[in-house]
């Protein structure tokens, strides 16, 4: 009986000891299982300009460490991670140059395309100059042109994406205000310019994620985080005109991990 009990007790004990490690194992398994193959594709937002210590191999491109898919990539090892958006590409240059590293086996993709299309930096030259109307018609002007022909250049980007990467989770990341209205500028673009810009910024979001969710794609809308963050805030997030000039009106590096980081985190579903 004693002789029993005693063999009882070293099983439970051997199994105890059997299931202890085996969790601990799996736990450290999960913990170490890389996440899936990530492309980052698109242009200026997401290459990272505005943010600094750019991949000097990158050349114009300025891909940057700070910039949000470097960020993601880093805080989750994926088992490959192709960094191919580009300064200044337009839908045109995604189809083209950048959706190379994309096959059946790639699980996540980002992208933030559709501002040069639209003629984001036209736009902000003209309005960074006197001159209110102009300002105000070549935004109505970028306008017509995300309501009439945005929308067919995303559907091309949207579908060759899908038929490339037919399995991967794709989040479409959209720009932020870029002002904070009645705030702290006491010299530069008008209320009404800045008003315009803003809302012009609200209609290609909205256009945007219409096509991104067309193609069962997520949307990560980054206006609320970048909210109490815009130019003439107080606490920017983005750069006004600056130096290099191609910096100007992008997200800084904070601007890239609190603002775009979180929605790529959140909307990315791993």
């Amino acid at each position: 009986m004693k002789l029993s009990r005693l063999t009882a007790t070293a099983c439970a004990f051997a199994v105890g000891v059997v299931l202890a490690f085996t969790g601990a194992g799996a736990a450290q398994a999960a913990e170490s299982a890389a996440a899936p193959a990530y492309v980052a594709l698109g242009d200026s937002y997401s290459s990272g300009v505005g943010s600094g210590s750019y991949d000097s191999a990158s050349g114009s491109c300025k891909r940057s460490t700070k910039a949000y898919p470097a960020l993601w990539a880093a805080a989750h090892a994926p088992s490959s991670f192709n960094f191919t958006a580009c300064s200044g590409a337009k839908t045109g240059d995604v189809l083209n140059n950048q959706l190379g590293p994309l096959s059946s086996s790639t699980g996540l993709v980002s992208i933030s395309i559709g501002g040069n299309d639209a003629g984001f930096a036209d736009v902000m030259t003209t309005c960074v100059l006197p001159g209110e109307s102009n300002c105000l018609t070549a935004v109505a002007n970028a306008r017509t042109y995300v309501q009439n022909t945005l929308p067919g250049k995303l559907d091309q980007v949207y579908s060759s994406i899908r038929s490339k990467a037919p399995s991967a989770k794709v989040v479409v990341l959209g720009y932020p205000r870029f002002y904070k209205l009645n705030g702290d500028c006491i010299a530069g673009l008008t209320e009404a310019e800045r008003s315009a810009i803003n809302n012009a910024s609200d209609y290609l979001n909205s256009v945007t994620k219409g096509r991104a969710s067309a193609y069962g794609f997520a949307f990560g809308d980054v206006a609320t985080p970048f909210s109490g963050h815009e130019i003439c805030s107080g606490s920017e997030w983005l750069h006004s005109v600056t130096w290099p000039i191609d910096e100007s009106y992008h997200p800084t590096a904070a601007g890239q991990s609190g603002g775009y980081l979180p929605v790529l985190n959140t909307a990315d579903g791993i």
